[in-house]
């Protein structure tokens, strides 16, 4: 699905004045790889690097091509793992957040 520039803005607008919006977008991308919803996950932490840092300043951070990083989370990408989970630690700590295990059904309350 192709997003329009409008949306892109939108969410990029929301998550630069809600952290909490941006908390719960990387998280519900973070909660979709763990479901298994490995093309969600992509999309919705493409969105958050969009919308947050931008892949090339990403890519810099990350000695790794912003080209690259664009095309390992589209829904055509199938990241390594070693890869993946640079980009999320990388996030997590720029985020200066931490990941907790809640029993299953109980969500936190990010979004409000």
């Amino acid at each position: 699905m192709v997003l329009t520039r409008d949306f892109k803005d939108t969410i990029q607008a929301r998550a630069q004045r809600d952290p909490a919006f941006r908390r719960g977008l990387f998280e519900e991308a973070i909660e979709a790889f763990l479901s298994n919803d490995t093309e969600t996950g992509k999309l919705l932490l493409r969105d958050y690097v969009n919308a947050t840092v931008g892949f090339e300043k990403l890519g810099a951070e990350l000695d790794k091509s912003p080209k690259s990083l664009m095309r390992m989370l589209s829904t055509q990408g199938n990241p390594r793992a070693d890869n993946l989970f640079a980009v999320v630690g990388h996030l997590r700590k720029q985020e200066g957040g931490s990941f907790m295990m809640r029993p299953e059904g109980q969500r936190s309350n990010h979004v409000g």
